[in-house]
């Protein structure tokens, strides 16, 4: 049974996408994408990244390898993933949505983050798998090199590597990598197929299976979306009538997509928020995605949001439904998704895989390039080598520091922030940072700190402290992860969005095996260099470093802003 979609707009807006729709019939476009014309888009080398269009079909022919590997977890108490960004972000749906208890997903280089993850697993007895496309991402391979020579230690490095199986692109580092120490398993995934694309993959199915998900099953499933999105009709088209109304809705203004979601599928919204902000976010335009933003009354938005609900059939929230029923009825643009049972996810994802490649087309941007995301890891890069040459990061001097709390940003900055602050405090510096934030505008707080239950929660007061006092789009994310996620859209999107990155020392830092720096000194010079490409595109930003540890450091900057409203 095919997911079902509806949508609500006002007029103006329902009069824009029923001309782009005609436009579309017009000039035969659904069918262009299919034929792999490039045209569509830029006419650069959109062609080559098209993969994904058919991998489903090419995925039901060759069950097998799926079937076996499902055996082959079996015979282990726990499964962990290292990847980042797309590599990781799919599984991690299936784990949380399909409760898989022993399943781990692990994409972040915060020691602690690290350390409890390792607490919580049986090394001995325990199935790594390394995603990475390239074969040459920073994070996979540090968690690999870490994670390998801790199993070693136990079995053997003679015996480690019947642990390990990899997910990666033929003729790439991992490849070499994993055949040099003996992998169980290595599976190969499709070179035209992007990372954030790549979820009804290997990089999506291997972890799939490895959980005891039917494959075959879900991928059946999906395949009815992928008919549908074949439709040369737009207005008949599942997925080119969600892409025509977010192209449309952001080059009218509206370019923050606000996700709500039933709570049973609530993490399906990380893996839209990669998809959207790494597609769309560049060339100074971007679709910024809001996820797990509380759902606000009608008067506290403004004009640039487009709304979707994406719910399981039967479920009954009556007061999310009336909250989304007042958007409707306040003439804010809603989109309604309703899947028939999880089973159905995998035609979500590739909905919103085609929806994200036609509004891609309608901003006049190509959807499947991240150049903002390269350039973050650069500048990191830069400072890692810095540290394998000297034994230390490059010094930096905050410009206030108060009660163990230290900020940094650049000259420009700096001097607005001081020429608005009055008397120097810490709380009047968040007091002037905020007042930046304008009509239109959206606030990101980004932290490089464990993810768990207490940060996340403090953070999300934090984020909606700002939501209720401001009236703006608020976004959250976890360094590093959102790196390879939002950060694209923060770094090449418009200059709309005001930044509070958070850092902190950390309690206890882990080595890299092979390797002159540690897991505390990559995760800070990947902060450093986000921040300062953030700063290098003239953004709104300021950094907060807690010398504290995360927790109590938190509390003091919630305790801090919600004294000032």
């Amino acid at each position: 049974m095919l997911n079902s979609i509806s949508y609500s707009l006002p007029k103006k807006l329902e009069n824009a996408v029923q001309t782009k729709f005609d436009e579309w019939q017009k000039e035969n476009k659904i069918s262009r994408i299919w034929k792999q014309d490039a045209s569509v888009w830029t006419n650069t080398d959109e062609a080559k990244w098209l993969g994904w269009l058919d991998i489903v079909k090419t995925e039901l022919s060759d069950l097998q390898k799926y079937r076996d590997f499902a055996e082959t977890a079996k015979d282990f108490s726990d499964i962990v993933l290292l990847g980042m960004g797309g590599s990781s972000l799919g599984p991690e749906v299936f784990s949380i949505t399909f409760g898989k208890q022993n399943f781990y997903n692990l994409d972040s280089t915060v020691p602690a983050q690290i350390k409890t993850l390792e607490s919580k697993i049986n090394l001995a007895n325990t199935l790594f798998i390394v995603a990475s496309k390239s074969g040459s991402t920073l994070e996979p391979n540090t968690f690999k090199q870490y994670f390998y020579e801790r199993v070693s230690g136990l079995v053997g490095r003679e015996n480690a590597g019947r642990q390990f199986a990899a997910i990666t692109d033929p003729n790439s580092k991992m490849q070499k990598v994993a055949e040099q120490d003996n992998f169980r398993r290595i599976f190969f995934g499709n070179a035209e197929i992007g990372g954030r694309f790549s979820v009804l993959s290997v990089f999506g199915m291997i972890p799939a299976s490895a959980m005891g998900i039917d494959v075959e099953d879900f991928l059946n499933r999906t395949s009815e979306m992928v008919s549908a999105c074949k439709n040369d009709n737009p207005i008949e088209n599942a997925g080119a009538v969600l892409g025509t109304i977010l192209g449309v809705c952001q080059t009218s203004g509206r370019d923050k997509l606000t996700i709500f979601t039933s709570p049973e599928i609530h993490d399906v919204g990380a893996w839209l928020e990669q998809l959207i902000a790494e597609s769309t976010g560049k060339d100074d335009i971007a679709i910024v995605p809001v996820d797990r933003e509380m759902i606000q009354p009608p008067e506290n938005y403004g004009n640039d949001r487009i709304f979707a609900y994406l719910k399981l059939e039967g479920e009954s929230n009556e007061a999310n439904e009336a909250k989304i029923a007042a958007l409707e009825k306040s003439g804010q643009p809603v989109v309604r998704i309703t899947l028939s049972d999880k089973m159905n996810l995998g035609q979500e994802f590739f909905r919103w895989e085609f929806a994200t490649a036609i509004a891609g087309a309608i901003m006049n941007i190509n959807p499947f390039n991240q150049p903002d995301v390269e350039a973050a890891k650069i500048e990191a890069k830069k400072l890692t080598e810095e540290y394998e040459k000297t034994g230390e990061l490059p010094d930096e001097k905050p410009f206030f520091e108060e009660s163990g709390v230290k900020l940094f940003t650049d000259k420009k900055n700096a001097n607005e922030l001081t020429k608005l602050v009055g008397a120097e405090s810490l709380a009047n510096y968040f007091k002037a940072h905020f007042s930046r934030i304008k009509k239109d505008d959206y606030f990101a707080l980004l932290a490089y700190v464990e993810m768990n239950g207490d940060t996340e929660n403090l953070l999300q007061k934090i984020r909606h402290s700002v939501l209720e006092d401001k009236k703006v789009a608020t976004c959250l994310g976890f360094g590093p992860r959102f790196l390879h996620s939002t950060g694209q859209a923060y770094k090449g999107g418009a200059n709309n969005g005001v930044v509070l990155q958070i850092t902190s020392d950390d309690v206890e830092d882990l080595p890299v095996p092979d390797q002159k720096y540690t897991f505390g000194v990559v995760k800070a010079a990947q902060a450093r260099g986000d921040f300062q490409v953030l700063l290098d595109r003239e953004r709104r930003a300021l950094r907060v470093h807690l010398v504290a540890d995360a927790k109590s450091g938190l509390e003091k900057i919630l305790s801090l802003i919600s004294n000032l409203q």
